[in-house]
C-alpha cells in the first residue's frame, strides 16, 4: 500500500502523531489496511449536492466495513443555473480546479485510493480527470437526479424558470403569475430533471465503468442511491486491493461506448468538451470528427427533457443506462467496469421494461444521434444538438443580427428587435474572449419564452444541456 510509508517507517512517527488527533487509532494504522479519500461535493447551496453528505457517510462505512480507512474532505460545487447571469465565467475553469483539488489531496496524503461523491456539471468531469491523470483506484457515486413535480397532468421542474423569464419580457406572463408557480417548480433534492450536462455527465460515469450500475439514472432521494454509496465504499477496498486503476477501466473502446450513448441519449453538448480532456489526461485524443462520425451511425432512442416529454427517472423506471446499451449491444466494445463485470456483461444482463422510452434501433426518434458537427465559411467546426432542432430549421437563410454582448442581446428581445427569421450573431463569448466560455442559457432560453419559432443563434460560447432550438455553439475559432 502507498499509505504504508506512513505508518512503520521511523521518519514518519510525526505523521502519526498529526493522523491520530484527526481520529485515527492505532489499530487504523495497520501495515496493509488501506487508506481511502473520499472527495466530497457536498454543500447547502445548491439542490443537486444538498444530500451529498448523507451519502459520503454511506461510502465511509462502506470502507469502514471492507477494512479500509476513509478520509473525507470537501470539493467546491457550482451550480451552473445559479451563476447563469452573476458570474458564468467561473464555471468551466471549475472543473480543472476540482481536478487540481483531488491530485493535491491524494498526493500530499498519501492516500490508496479514493471515491468521488459528485453530480453536478463540472464536478464530475473534473473528478474523472483527476481519476485519469492520478491513475490511482477509484471509483465515482454520482448523486442522482430530482423527480420533477406532477401537477394537474403537467410538470413542474426548476429549469423552467429560464423560459418564464422570455415569457415575462414578451409579455405573455406576469411576474406574479412566474412566482405563483414558484413553489411548483421545487423539486428536492438531486441534479436537475432532464438530460442537461450533470445527468449527461452521469451517465458518461456509467458507461466509462466508473460507477456501479444503475448509478446515473437512480433518484436522488431513491433508498437504493445510499445502498450504490454504501456499494461503492466497499468497491473501493476491493479495487485497490487488486490495484485496479482508472486507466485499466477508461479506455479507448470506453471513451468510443461513452459517446456513443450520449448519441443514443440526446445529451448535452458540453460532452464534446469535458469526455476530450478526460481522456486527455490518460494520453487518449479524442477529435471533436469523432463525435460526428459516431452520432452520424447511432439512432437517437430516448426523448428526455429538454428536447422531449421525459425525465431521468423515467429512463430509470424504462431499465436505465444498462437498457439503453442493451439496445444498441452490436454497436459497443467490450470493455471492464469497477463492477467487475465488463460493459458487455452488463448491458447483455438488461431489460428494456418501457419500448417507447428507451426505443428500439428500428423504431428510433432520430435516424441519427445527438449531437452534429458543422463545418463551414463561418467556422472550422461548431456544435449542435440536431435532435432539439424542428426540422423545418435544418436549412435557413436568413439576415444576421450581431451582437457583441449578451447583455445587448437580452435587451434586444426585450425590446422586440428581433423578428422571426433572424440569425443572431454572439462573438466574444470563447475561453478566451469571455473569457471562461460561459454557457448561453439564459439568451437561448430568452428566445425560447419569446415565442420564437424561427430565430438562430450562433456563438463560440457553450450551451447548457437545457437548450434546445437551432442553437450553434463551440464555434472555432473563437472571436
Amino acid at each position: 500500500m502507498r499509505s504504508d510509508i506512513l505508518k512503520r517507517n521511523v521518519e514518519t512517527i510525526p505523521h502519526r502523531a498529526l493522523l491520530m488527533p484527526a481520529g485515527l487509532r492505532k489499530e487504523d494504522l495497520a501495515v496493509g489496511k488501506p487508506f481511502i479519500g473520499v472527495a466530497n461535493s457536498y454543500n447547502d447551496l445548491i439542490p443537486g449536492h444538498i444530500h451529498l453528505g448523507e451519502l459520503t457517510r454511506e461510502v465511509k462505512r462502506g470502507i469502514r466495513d471492507a477494512g479500509g480507512v476513509p478520509f473525507e474532505w470537501g470539493v467546491p460545487g457550482v451550480c451552473d443555473g445559479i451563476a447563469m447571469s452573476v458570474e458564468m465565467r467561473l464555471s468551466l475553469p471549475s472543473r480543472e480546479h476540482i481536478a487540481d483539488n483531488v491530485e493535491i489531496m491524494l498526493l500530499s496524503h498519501c492516500l490508496d485510493g479514493w471515491v468521488g461523491v459528485t453530480n453536478c456539471d463540472k464536478i464530475t468531469p473534473g473528478m474523472l480527470m483527476a481519476a485519469e491523470r492520478l491513475n490511482l483506484p477509484a471509483l465515482m457515486v454520482t448523486g442522482g437526479p430530482m423527480k420533477a413535480n406532477v401537477i394537474d397532468g403537467k410538470k413542474y421542474h426548476p429549469i423552467q424558470g429560464f423560459s418564464m423569464v422570455g415569457e415575462i419580457k414578451a409579455g405573455k406572463m406576469s411576474i406574479e403569475e412566474a412566482e405563483k408557480q414558484l413553489g411548483c417548480m421545487v423539486c428536492g433534492a438531486g441534479s436537475c430533471v432532464g438530460l442537461y450536462t450533470a445527468n449527461t455527465m452521469a451517465v458518461v460515469t456509467e458507461v466509462l465503468g466508473m460507477s456501479v450500475t444503475k448509478c446515473a439514472t437512480t433518484p436522488a432521494l431513491d433508498p437504493l442511491k445510499k445502498q450504490q454509496a454504501y456499494d461503492s465504499g466497499r468497491k473501493i477496498v476491493e479495487l485497490v486491493k487488486k490495484n485496479i486503476c482508472p486507466r485499466d477501466i477508461m479506455t479507448p473502446a470506453a471513451f468510443e461506448n461513452a459517446i456513443r450513448v450520449d448519441m443514443a441519449m440526446g445529451g448535452s453538448t458540453n460532452t464534446v468538451l469535458h469526455i476530450p480532456v478526460i481522456a486527455r489526461a490518460a494520453g487518449i485524443d479524442i477529435a471533436i470528427d469523432q463525435f460526428d462520425t459516431i452520432s452520424r451511425k447511432t439512432p437517437h432512442l430516448c426523448s428526455i427533457i429538454p428536447a422531449g416529454p421525459y425525465e431521468i427517472a423515467d429512463i430509470n423506471a424504462a431499465g436505465g443506462v444498462p437498457a439503453v446499451m442493451n439496445r444498441i449491444l452490436s454497436m459497443l466494445k467490450d470493455n471492464p467496469t469497477v463492477n467487475g463485470k465488463s460493459i458487455l456483461e452488463i448491458a447483455k444482463a438488461a431489460t428494456v421494461i418501457n419500448k417507447e422510452v428507451i426505443r428500439s434501433t428500428d423504431n428510433p426518434y432520430h435516424r441519427e444521434g445527438g449531437i452534429a458537427v458543422l463545418k463551414g465559411n463561418i467556422a472550422n467546426s461548431a456544435v449542435i444538438k440536431q435532435t432539439a432542432v424542428a426540422p423545418e430549421m435544418f436549412v435557413h437563410t436568413w439576415p444576421a443580427k450581431v451582437f457583441y454582448t449578451e447583455k445587448d442581446l437580452l435587451d434586444a428581445i426585450e425590446a422586440k428587435k428581433i423578428v422571426e427569421g433572424d440569425v443572431i450573431v454572439l462573438p466574444f463569448q470563447g475561453p478566451a474572449g469571455a473569457p471562461g466560455m460561459p454557457e448561453m442559457l439564459t439568451p437561448t432560453d430568452a428566445i425560447k419564452g419569446a415565442g420564437y419559432k424561427r430565430v438562430a443563434l450562433i456563438t463560440d460560447g457553450r450551451f447548457s444541456g437545457a437548450t434546445t432550438g437551432p442553437c450553434i455553439g463551440h464555434i472555432e475559432m473563437e472571436a
